[in-house]
């Protein structure tokens, strides 16, 4: 049985290859970009790690800085006004998921017309308007090389999961040393969230050899340093690894896709503004307990990976360390159950049909090890409000 595999045209990876933006934009035929990228990344300077290269090499671009953490339809359709109305050639998706999501969105609706959910799954398109770019600058969303982007319809308050080709950047720059001022909240979420699109993409029932490889790469990588990046921030070697492991990560779930933790999470993040990395590490201890024994192999060779169990530990033995290993993370990384996030207690349980059936509705869900209905995801919902443990 043969695998499609999707992934960059051009990909530059390591230390100071931001440097480089412009030699990849000549080789994509760009000669007038616009930057999507977030008002943090604007006002603290930190922008200018990609304009500095552009204007040293003459190229004329633009600043689109007005994405949210949680993109929208809204931000996405003023973003492709201001792209048509500056006759922009490409596009550059700079900084977390969020910026990176946006400039795909906005590829996509430039060229088709539409809404954004005319586009979400199962529907999609094959083709963009222009080349797209994307350099992040935190190690999690793998963003850069997926087919994938989330938007939020502010209509229906649903989390679109779009993923098809038209989403596809042509090149992606992965440069670590970006994330070296990253903050411990920041760097914590987005390592839990790459090892979830790892781990979702060894156990999807979309899996194939190519995408094994590369989650097994970012679970080995993530496992031995994402402690070391949370609390030794200036570690070059772990944040190095962490930035290849979500970037692997990306290639893992892009090409297998991710299952029921993103399926139930995306939810939270319209109803309740949880950033995605954190919702998803809310999510990921329960729903791995709920679907163990349909992967017990799969689930026990992950906590092998990641030196929480032995090699001559069994596959029941082996699963239960990874377990144990996914509540302490959280435990050591400080990640919040709902209520200590402050989120409220009527508004959770309120919406846990509506964020049940928004989940199946995704998708993503029926690529889990074992299917849930809506039902039963109500009943993860109700365990997740309250689980340390």
């Amino acid at each position: 049985m043969s695998a499609t595999i999707f992934g960059p045209r051009i990909m530059l990876i390591g230390g100071g290859a931001i440097g480089r933006a412009p030699e990849v934009l000549g080789k994509l035929g760009v000669s007038r970009p616009l930057i999507v990228s977030d008002p943090f990344m604007v006002s603290s300077g930190l922008i200018a790690a990609l304009t500095a290269p552009l204007e040293a090499a003459g190229i004329a671009h633009g600043v689109f800085s007005e994405t949210v953490p949680d993109p929208t339809t809204t931000v996405v359709e003023a973003g492709v006004a201001a792209f048509k109305e500056g006759g922009y050639d490409g596009l550059i998706g700079f900084g977390g998921g969020s910026p990176m999501d946006t400039a795909k969105a906005m590829n996509i609706l430039a060229a088709h017309g539409g809404r954004m959910r005319d586009y979400k799954v199962p529907n999609g398109v094959d083709t963009a308007a222009v080349p797209l770019v994307c350099i992040p600058t935190t190690a999690g969303t793998g963003s850069e090389v997926t087919r994938g982007t989330v938007i939020t319809d502010v209509e229906t308050d649903e989390k679109m999961l779009v993923m098809c080709l038209g989403g596809q950047a042509e090149a992606a720059i992965v440069d670590y040393e970006l994330t070296m001022r990253k903050p411990f909240r920041l760097t914590a979420d987005t390592g839990i969230d790459s090892f979830t699109h790892a781990l979702e993409a060894f156990v999807s029932q979309k899996r194939n050899p190519y995408s094994d490889s590369m989650a097994t790469a970012a679970m080995q990588r993530i496992g031995a340093h994402l402690r070391t990046a949370c609390f030794e921030p200036a570690n070059r070697e772990a944040r190095e690894q962490m930035m290849l492991g979500a970037t692997q990560a990306g290639m893992a779930f892009s090409n297998a896709s991710v299952a029921l933790v993103h399926g139930m999470s995306r939810p939270i993040g319209a109803h309740f503004h949880v950033p995605h990395g954190l919702s998803n590490a809310m999510l990921l201890p329960t729903v791995t307990r709920w679907s163990l024994d349909a992967a017990l192999d799969r689930y026990a060779e992950a906590g092998r990976l990641i030196g929480a169990a032995g090699r001559g530990d069994s596959d029941e033995v082996a699963a239960g360390k990874l377990l144990d290993w996914l509540f302490q993370i959280n435990q050591d990384l400080e990640v919040p159950s709902p209520p200590a996030y402050g989120i409220d207690e009527a508004r959770w349980f309120g919406l846990m049909e509506t964020m049940a059936r928004q989940c199946v509705a995704s998708g993503s869900h029926a690529n889990n090890p074992k299917i849930p209905d809506e039902a039963t995801i109500v009943e993860l919902y109700k365990q997740v409000w309250g689980a340390n443990r």
